[in-house]
């Protein structure tokens, strides 16, 4: 049987050399045709998949179905071999892979070869979460079809609660870092790829007194190319369009006095507060009813102890541990993200 393995790009001789160990008898064909993260396989072994899968340099093993020229008629013939394999009350998508020159787009085969396997199965297209995915694989002059189960591994599904949720309506507060120039910037990138990543509603840089304003300056240029390194990432990784968090500077006192004066949730993260397991139950509820979601990060220093009186919740996110400055933002979204699932989870159940 023939198989199609998946590697990280540049591992595909290391995991070849592994499977020639584990299967001896198999022939074995490291990046064909110079393209790399991929290994050919064949071997008679009725376990050979499974021994491959034992290998932690391979990604993926997929046994190939049929080989056919890379030719769009040959590959839309497959779907006699494709249809048993699908059921009439199963949902599949075709999806295609071309590594090469041909006379045909990938978009091609998913249109021309899915319409034949419908005819021919009657079974429903589920391009977001089939029960089987008709995977085509063509590498130079050659196709290899494959029946997949659905992916074990996803990023979105429909049982995994969308984190913008909570997200979308969060301020993030943060004091800036001051200092050297080059730490100014460099702190400032970090801190705007964080607060983007998470797509919060907007981030606010709030010095709490006055500050050298090359110093902030130099923040704020960081923070610039920090958001929009990240963003050029979403745009490429996600099928939704992410918009750049709006970024304004205010006084810290002020956005303490306007946001309380609006009603707004306020958190402040410090080691002086309660853990979030003392307060997670009625802090996930105020989340989850709060318009507005307010979180203050210090930096350097933490956020001025007068401060505390006027948040609505003083949190530790982690005792004994001081975070970098860094590392706020991520350790605040990703620690209350928790708590505000598993209220909005056992509020599902109770129903």
């Amino acid at each position: 049987m023939k198989f199609l393995v998946k590697t990280q790009k540049g591992m595909e001789s290391v995991a070849a050399n592994y499977i020639t160990e584990a299967l001896p008898d198999a022939k074995v064909w490291a990046s064909p045709m110079g393209y790399y993260g991929l290994v050919i396989v064949e071997s008679e072994d009725e376990n050979a998949g499974e021994v491959m899968l034992g290998i932690p340099e391979v990604e993926r093993v997929i046994p190939v179905l049929v080989e056919v020229p890379a030719e769009l008629e040959k590959i839309v013939e497959t779907a006699e071999k494709v249809a048993p394999l699908i059921g009439e009350n199963e949902t599949f998508a075709v999806k295609t892979k071309r590594r090469g020159k041909h006379g045909f787009s990938s978009i091609d085969v998913n249109r021309e070869l899915g319409a034949k396997v419908c005819e021919l199965t009657g079974a429903d297209v589920n391009l977001s979460w089939p029960d089987k995915i008709v995977q085509v694989e063509i590498i130079g002059d050659s196709a290899y079809i494959s029946v997949l189960p659905g992916e074990e591994f996803r990023k979105f599904t429909p049982d995994k609660r969308d984190a913008r949720e909570l997200f979308r309506k969060v301020t993030v507060v943060q004091m800036p870092y001051w200092g050297d120039y080059k730490a100014c910037r460099s702190f400032g990138e970090k801190i705007g790829r964080a607060a983007q990543a998470f797509e919060v509603k907007e981030l606010i840089i709030a010095p709490k007194e006055k500050m050298d304003a090359f110093e902030l300056g130099e923040f704020i240029k960081g923070v610039k190319v920090g958001q929009e390194s990240r963003h050029r990432i979403q745009r490429e990784a996600y099928p939704w369009k992410v918009e750049k968090v709006p970024v304004s500077v205010w006084d810290l006192y002020q956005v303490v006095r306007d946001k309380r004066r609006n009603k707004r949730l306020l958190i402040i993260t410090d080691p002086k507060g309660p853990t979030l397991a003392e307060v997670k139950d009625k802090l996930g509820k105020d989340m989850f009813y709060a318009k507005e979601v307010v979180i203050f990060v210090g930096s350097r220093e933490g956020i001025p102890r007068g401060l505390f009186r006027f948040a609505d919740y003083v949190v530790d996110l982690a005792p004994y541990m001081t975070f970098a400055t860094e590392h706020g933002i991520p350790a605040a979204l990703v620690s209350l993200w928790e708590v505000y699932e598993e209220y909005v989870r056992k509020g599902e159940e109770e129903n």
